[in-house]
């Protein structure tokens, strides 16, 4: 999968929810993953292009409503359009 596809599935994901909702990384893999596919390899592919349109101020990367850098650990993060308050 491209980094491409995986821009396009997030904001196509994006755009289908409220505003200020928010989606998980695990929704994007597993939206390009083939039906019954190995979605988990593809979360740090996800995370990465998750990161470079938050540096690019297209996307807001949150963990507990703060926002996080994508890349780094420390538990589940949210994706959601600039200036939109996190919800699940």
């Amino acid at each position: 999968m491209t980094d491409a596809e995986i821009e396009e599935r997030i904001f196509a994901l994006l755009a289908r929810r409220q505003p200020g909702a928010t989606i998980c990384p695990s929704e994007v893999a597993r939206a390009l993953a083939p039906s019954g596919g190995a979605w988990r390899e593809h979360m740090p592919q996800v995370r990465y292009v998750a990161n470079a349109l938050a540096q690019k101020g297209r996307l807001r990367v949150t963990r507990g409503g703060v926002p996080v850098d994508a890349a780094t650990p420390g538990g589940p993060i949210r994706l959601g359009l600039p200036g939109s308050q996190a919800s699940p």
